[in-house]
This record gives structure tokens, C-alpha cells and sequence, in this order.
């Protein structure tokens, strides 16, 4: 069996074509130019020393098209994008996905931390976190299809963090040390200086929520649900932000507790655990990676999933997604509106 690897460089990606070498698989390399041609020269590097096979794929147009506009396009309209997800959508398990099995490779791998097993009594793929929590990635992976997952592959899903580079430093792989990737590859510091000259906006007021004029924001885009620093205001009592008014151009702050809700409404949901929610649920909710799973009840309705949290959630923000899980296996997600 062929499988490609899709190898960024790092040490997980590393361990990962390694493991699946010494299972006697046959392995390609595969590695896409998304945004920095550095990552082909890391990968390279790389594929000489496992002494496999190796091609880049230039996607930058498509990445362009199909992530960055939409990175773009999201905060400019007052929500809070989640390229991660989009990028696995339609560019990792799309767009390489499909050049691969072109090339002849029957599956592709990758170095996420999530497990992935095949049910026959519901007769479909199930993705279930990892074993090392703290690495689980099956938070971005919530909007892949049966076809996409049937040609996939995680070798780390049971193993920690440490004991992929335990495996590095054994076989001397020299990307054993290596930092983990930064969350947003085309993002090097701060997000708003990435937007500035890709988007339009106008300065406006920051109001409270009783109407009081406190100062001006720079633009809408460049601030996101809950924050609190660089708001540039005194108002005698940390605010943040709770509200971004597109129709009047008004950023809108308030205390803590009105960051708080119990409910939202998820559109453009997929579902992994099954086809499709046909009645309400009672899972574990995640509104951002870094938040841990909160009992909720998903209930399907004509225009979406609405969500109803047993306690309420801090800063639910639009733009980003919900992921549902029924105890470690992922039931699916949809995109906050």
C-alpha cells in the first residue's frame, strides 16, 4: 500500500512517516506551498534523511483563494474566522488529498493527535480525541467527510507528545527538538497587521451598553468578542468586548458577566458520529479549541443546530466553531452565527 505522508518539517509529521516506513508501507512525501516556500526546504531536508520520496505542491493560488479570502472576507463582516478548519477542509484533505490518490497513493497520513477507527455497525469512520488530551486535535477536523476520512490516517492518535519525540530522538531525527507550529501559518505576530491592507473599515464609537461614548475604535475588524486589552478607553472598571454592531459601526463593551450566554445557533454543520442530527442530543460542547467540553443540548431546526449550554459560556463569538462530542468521540460541529 502507498501512503503519502503530508510532511511539514516538524517532528510530527517526521514520526509519522517514520512509523509508517517501518510498518513496510510505501511512503511519498508530500509538501504544499501554502504560504512560505521554507517549509519545502525543512521537508526536503527531511524526506533525504528518511530516505523516501519527496514532492512539493505548489497550492499558494488556492490557499489564497479558498483560506486567506475567507480568513480576510470573515473578520470583515464582524465574525471571527477559524482557518485551521477551512485549511483542512479544502486544502489539506482536498485539494492534497486529491493530488495524491492521482499519484497513486492509496491513503494519506498526517501528524494529527486524534485516533480514528472504523465502526461496522454504523458502517462509517469515527474520529475520537487522542490520547495525549492536551495535543488532541479532532477539534479542527469536525467538517470531513466519510470519503475524505476513509483515505486518511493518524499514527499519533495513542501516543503523547513526548513519546513521538522520544521515537525522534531514537531513530536521531533531526527535527526531534523542534518547536510546535504556530496555530495560524500565515499569521507571524499580530492578526491585525495581517488585515490592514487587505480589508476595508472606518473608525467609530466604543459605547457601553447604556450608550455612553467611551472612545473609538480603529475599525471593527480588528477586535474580537471578549477582549479586553487594546481598546485604548477609561472606564474606571476592566471592559470588554461584548458586541460588534456592523450596521452602526459601534464596538460595544460591557462588564464580564455580559460576556456570558447559555445558547447559540450553528449553521453549516457536519456530522462524523452520524449523518445528520434528526433529534436533540446531549453532548459535550467545545465553542473554542482552547475551551474544555461543557454539557450542552443540540437540537436540529430548519436554519441550523441551536446549542443550549447547562451553564452558560464566556464569549461565544461568531465566526467560530462549535464542536460536539458524545464522551471522547466526535460527534460533529458547525460554524457559530
Amino acid at each position: 500500500m502507498k501512503i503519502a505522508v503530508l510532511l511539514s518539517g516538524g517532528v510530527d509529521s517526521a514520526v509519522t512517516a517514520l512509523l509508517l516506513q517501518k510498518e513496510g508501507y510505501d511512503i511519498l512525501g508530500l509538501t504544499m506551498i501554502n504560504w512560505s516556500s521554507e517549509v519545502a526546504d525543512k521537508a526536503k531536508n527531511l524526506a533525504r534523511t528518511l530516505d523516501i520520496e519527496h514532492q512539493v505542491v505548489d497550492l499558494q493560488k488556492e490557499f489564497e483563494k479558498d483560506v486567506i479570502n475567507y480568513f480576510c472576507q470573515t473578520y470583515e463582516k464582524g465574525y471571527t474566522p477559524n482557518p485551521c478548519v477551512r485549511c483542512n477542509n479544502t486544502i489539506k484533505f482536498g485539494l492534497l488529498l486529491d493530488y495524491a490518490l492521482a499519484k497513486g497513493a492509496d491513503k494519506v497520513a498526517t501528524g494529527h493527535y486524534v485516533r480514528m477507527e472504523y465502526s461496522s455497525i454504523k458502517g462509517r469512520y469515527l474520529i475520537r480525541k487522542a490520547k495525549d488530551i492536551s495535543k488532541d486535535q479532532s477539534y479542527f477536523l469536525y467538517g470531513l467527510s466519510q470519503r475524505q476520512l476513509a483515505h486518511s490516517l493518524f499514527p499519533l492518535g495513542d501516543l503523547t507528545k513526548e513519546e513521538v519525540r522520544e521515537i525522534a530522538r531514537a531513530y536521531s531525527l533531526p527535527v526531534a527538538e523542534s518547536k510546535d507550529s504556530q496555530e495560524i501559518c500565515f499569521i507571524a505576530k499580530d492578526y491585525r497587521d495581517f488585515l490592514l491592507d487587505r480589508i476595508s473599515y472606518t473608525v467609530g464609537p466604543i459605547m457601553d451598553t447604556d450608550n455612553n461614548i467611551l472612545g473609538e475604535h480603529k475599525g471593527l475588524p480588528f477586535y474580537t468578542i471578549g477582549q479586553r486589552k487594546g481598546l485604548g478607553i477609561s472606564a474606571g472598571k476592566p471592559k470588554y468586548v461584548v458586541e460588534l454592531d456592523m450596521v452602526g459601526n459601534r464596538l460595544i463593551v460591557g462588564d464580564a458577566a455580559e460576556l456570558r450566554c447559555s445558547s447559540l445557533l450553528a449553521k453549516d454543520n457536519n456530522f462524523v458520529f452520524m449523518d445528520k442530527l434528526n433529534e436533540s442530543m446531549e453532548v459535550g460542547a467545545k465553542i473554542r479549541y482552547s475551551t474544555a467540553d461543557a454539557p450542552a443540548l443540540i437540537t436540529p431546526l430548519d436554519d441550523g443546530i441551536k446549542v443550549e449550554f447547562l451553564t452558560p459560556q464566556r464569549a461565544i463569538t461568531k465566526g467560530q466553531s462549535v464542536v460536539y462530542y458524545l464522551e471522547d468521540y466526535l460527534v460533529g460541529g458547525g460554524i457559530i452565527e
